[in-house]
């Protein structure tokens, strides 16, 4: 990014920013055979998940020509980037590591240099998986959140201990994540066509009817506490299982865990065919949805949702 006449943050043109990454730590060349791909060079909030696939074909392609990857995207939406890819490379036997900046690289306080250089010293490294290296955390990717827009450890790991930390030294704490030969799969494609709605009280019931309506594939409704959904929403909920709309529900609470029927509300929310997120993050529970509904019927959505691809989930909990 750099600062534009009028004061806001703007994109730099594609020469000048692979330049600016190059540039960030020249020494690096000691230690890896660094190449760039290039992708698009948007702000990440303007990211869709044709630049999901597209970054997936690039580390298919050249999987077997490289020991890890880093991608570098901006950090609003880097944990629904982590989370999509943990579902689309499947088999990962390598490290694919996300990772950017909260101050852009030409300031002098930037954190862009010491995040890059250690997300390319961990993708070196005995690991394997989609994970997010910022800050001093390594963070699973599919249970990344981002939790702070001007903090520098702006991310967190929900509901999941931390791959590692970056110290002195990087200390990883995995046991079973580490390389592996197996081949490559690639399962692309998302469905854009879905909804995501936090609930408050007193939201007027038709607000549902009404998306339901509206041509939605799929509906991610965030609840209350344990994930409890108004009464007043049952209609609506029986509504979209007839037009064979599924409906996920996941929880406001940041670390919570749906427990849906602790409450009669919950119950009868999972009666009308609700699927509950269980521990799952807002970026997971969003990009598993989206990416189910490319591959599979309704009837087949659950099992999907529910079905442990990445750690994303722990119906335990």
């Amino acid at each position: 990014m750099r600062k534009s006449t009028g004061g806001s943050l703007i994109v730099q043109k594609k020469e000048d920013a692979i330049d600016s990454l190059l540039k960030l730590e020249p020494r690096l060349k000691k230690i890896v055979k660094l190449d760039v791909s290039y992708v698009d060079n948007i702000d990440s909030t303007n990211i869709k998940p044709k630049h999901w696939d597209k970054i997936a074909d690039i580390i298919y392609k050249e999987y077997d020509n490289y020991d890890g990857f880093v991608i570098i995207q901006g950090t609003d939406t880097m944990a629904y980037t982590s989370s999509a890819l943990s579902f689309v490379l499947q088999n990962l036997g390598k490290p694919v590591v996300l990772t950017g900046s909260q101050i852009p690289g030409d300031k002098l306080e930037t954190d862009a240099k010491r995040n890059f250089v250690n997300a390319i010293k961990v993708a070196t490294m005995d690991i394997s998986g989609v994970m997010v290296v910022f800050d001093w955390e390594i963070i699973l990717g599919s249970r990344a959140t981002k939790i702070s827009e001007s903090k520098l450890d702006a991310f967190e790991t929900i509901n999941w201990d931390l791959l590692g930390e970056i110290r002195v030294d990087i200390r990883l704490n995995i046991k079973d994540q580490k390389r592996q030969d197996k081949k490559l799969k690639l399962a692309k494609g998302f469905e854009s066509k879905i909804m995501v709605v936090n609930l408050f009280p007193g939201m007027p019931d038709n607000f549902l009817d009404k998306m339901i309506d509206s041509g939605i594939k799929g509906l991610v409704l965030i609840g209350f506490g344990t994930g409890n959904v108004s009464y007043e929403y049952l209609t609506a909920i029986k509504k979209a299982r007839r037009k064979k709309i599924p409906i996920a529900v996941d929880t406001q609470c940041l670390r919570g865990v749906t427990r849906m029927d602790t409450y009669d509300v919950g119950k009868k929310a999972l009666e009308a065919g609700v699927i509950e997120a269980y521990d799952m993050t807002i970026e997971s529970v969003t990009t598993k949805l989206m990416w189910a509904l490319k591959r599979a019927p309704y009837e087949k959505i659950k099992e999907i949702m529910h079905t442990n691809y990445t750690d994303e989930i722990n119906k335990q909990s």
